[in-house]
């Protein structure tokens, strides 16, 4: 089965374009080193929870949005592999600063248990 890292962040309200423009700029450089799906997604209809929501795992300040994104790999190995030579590609290197507040992501690798989809 596939591989998946899954990423949830904060983006201050302002930065949605950046964030988008980086997200657009990283997404081919993740296919061409195996990737076989990468996804951006941001937030739009939340609903605050009881005891935790997305807001609150990401300790959202007033002004920011989360987004939740995932990467799909053939394999955990090649994965790894790719991430490897990901952090040292010259083009993902930040032009600026960066538009989401990275202390606060949230990050992970995922072994996929279920896969079903429309055939």
């Amino acid at each position: 089965m596939s591989y998946v890292d899954g990423f949830l962040v904060p983006v201050p309200n302002g930065n949605r374009d950046a964030y988008l423009a980086l997200a657009a700029k990283a997404a081919p450089i993740f296919i061409e080193y195996g990737a076989t799906r990468v996804v951006e997604a941001w937030e739009d209809d939340f609903k605050k929870g009881e005891v935790n929501d997305f807001h609150t795992a990401i300790l959202a300040e007033e002004g920011e949005n989360a987004v939740f994104s995932w990467i799909e790999w053939p394999s955990r190995e090649m994965r790894d592999s790719a991430w490897e030579k990901i952090m040292q590609d010259e083009r993902m290197k930040p032009d600026g600063d960066m538009p989401f507040v990275g202390k606060r992501l949230i990050w992970g690798g995922f072994r996929t248990i279920v896969d079903e989809g429309r055939k």
